[in-house]
């Protein structure tokens, strides 16, 4: 199987097993103060700093979570209960933030994106001028174009109207460079399974300007942010997986110039490569053929030994024609959508075979299509 669905989880790195592996060993609660409590402890500090390091921020900034949802979840109501009385939602984003931000019962304003799937600045200036204490929420990279979006923009404008900029980075981090406090985000939510670490780990990162609220109540757990007992075992895989994403930075940017090779490939059989004209994550194509179902693709690719995906993986099993692409202007294609994406363990032939596999599958679907007219 050539695994091309890094967007939707990246294997686990071979750094991050052996530290899950050890952390497994360790066997004290990281609560308690005798010596195995106090190996366990620094295992979740030694990775606090790690993750730190990915986004550079101090450790403190950092607490951890179950993963991307929470992260964005706990971001949300923390500003709710902080008194931000209205939402700017980015029209692409995840629906970890989209369905968090519904129902947190405020007035929503759907902040829409140009043709290329780029946030639009000056709506998001008019709406600012409107008053208030709103919440903006944008992401930093789309899962399934790749499209980067002008968060530092951004958040010079939220910040000058004072309001609280949170930022979807689980589909940025491991893949381009992230500084939170270039940024400006407020709060930053992370996963670990996106960049090869285990799943049920994520963080989320908090600014000085922001107090966070606890989701969960009973212990002192995560500086009294989040009780519970930690997840020993994957933060510790989370801090490892964070060095070693860190580490391959260039590895993936790398990965750039074979996307653009597939995406001349299947642009000239006839799809339309969506965010073409935007800055993009280097190592995801989302592109859309007209008439040809993403199911079929999803399916034909794998059966051609190819793993790729259409749409987020949390929703693509139910195969619903993209928001994304429809927010973009596109809901002619959004049936048809789908992406590839590369990740620590691809190589260039990866994307040659995935090439191979997409071109021969649409040739096979043009040439039904031919005979039915």
């Amino acid at each position: 199987m050539i695994y091309l669905d890094h967007n939707a989880t990246s294997p686990v790195r071979p750094e991050a097993k052996a530290a899950v592996l050890r952390a497994l060993e360790v066997g004290g609660n990281p609560s308690s103060v005798h010596a195995a409590g106090r190996a366990a402890r620094a295992l979740i500090e030694t990775a606090r700093a790690q993750v730190a390091a990915l986004v550079g921020v101090v450790p403190g900034s950092v607490t951890f979570t179950s993963g991307g949802t929470e992260s964005n979840a706990l971001a949300i109501e923390s500003a709710v209960a902080a008194g931000y009385d209205r939402i700017l939602l980015g029209a692409t984003e995840h629906g970890a933030v989209a369905e968090n931000v519904r129902a947190a019962g405020l007035p929503v304003a759907v902040w829409p994106v140009d043709a290329n799937g780029v946030a639009d600045l000056d709506w998001l200036r008019g709406e600012l001028g409107k008053g208030g204490r709103p919440l903006v929420c944008l992401l930093l990279a789309n899962n399934e174009t790749g499209v980067i979006q002008p968060v530092a923009e951004a958040s010079a404008l939220v910040r000058e109207a004072g309001g609280w900029l949170h930022v979807d980075a689980v589909q940025a981090a491991g893949k381009i460079a992230i500084d939170f406090t270039a940024l400006g985000a407020d709060t930053l939510a992370l996963a670990a399974h996106k960049i090869g670490g285990p799943f049920g780990s994520g963080a989320l990162v908090a600014g000085t300007r922001a107090t966070l609220v606890r989701r969960l109540h009973g212990g002192g757990q995560e500086r009294g942010r989040r009780a519970g007992a930690e997840n020993l075992s994957g933060i510790a895989g989370f801090g490892a997986a964070a060095v070693a994403a860190a580490d391959d930075l260039p590895a993936i940017a790398a990965q750039s110039p074979w996307r653009d090779a597939l995406q001349t490939r299947v642009e000239e059989a006839g799809a339309v490569i969506l965010g073409k004209a935007a800055a993009r994550l280097p190592q995801t194509l989302g592109f859309a053929a007209q008439g040809f179902d993403a199911q079929m693709q999803v399916m034909g690719m794998d059966l051609a030994g190819v793993a790729i995906s259409a749409g987020p993986a949390c929703s693509s099993g139910k195969m619903k024609p993209s928001d994304v692409v429809a927010a973009m202007g596109r809901a002619d294609l959004a049936p048809f959508a789908v992406r590839i994406s590369g990740g620590w363990n691809t190589n260039e032939q990866d994307w040659i075979s995935a090439g191979d596999a997409w071109l021969e599958l649409y040739a096979r679907h043009a040439s039904r299509r031919k005979e039915v007219a």
